[in-house]
């Protein structure tokens, strides 16, 4: 019987989670909001409304909370479509804090 010298090193270290937060302006519509909220973060009607509400009202709403590469993906899927759409729309990433 031959035994095998190799060693498997497991990391049970979870990866940093970021949040992406959508930013209120002057000028992008509620209802393109509500869109994107439902078409990138998959938000039901009901949760999309409610969130566009608090983006408007507090500035700024969490719309999901992601590994860096799939926030920063949805960050960009947002702006390029806003700017598609002629929507001044902002997007940024945070890093979540534990």
């Amino acid at each position: 019987m031959i035994e095998s010298s190799t060693k498997y090193i497991t990391s049970s270290k979870k990866p940093k989670l970021y949040q992406v937060i959508l930013l209120n302006d002057d000028y992008t519509l509620m209802e393109f909001v509500v869109e994107i909220l439902r078409r990138f973060f998959s938000k039901s009607a009901e949760a999309a409304e409610a969130l566009m509400l608090k983006i408007h009202l507090e500035g700024e709403a969490v719309c999901g909370t992601y590994s860096y590469d799939v926030a920063q993906t949805k960050v960009n899927q947002v702006i390029e479509f806003s700017r598609k759409n002629d929507q001044p729309l902002m997007c940024v990433i945070r890093e979540l804090r534990a």
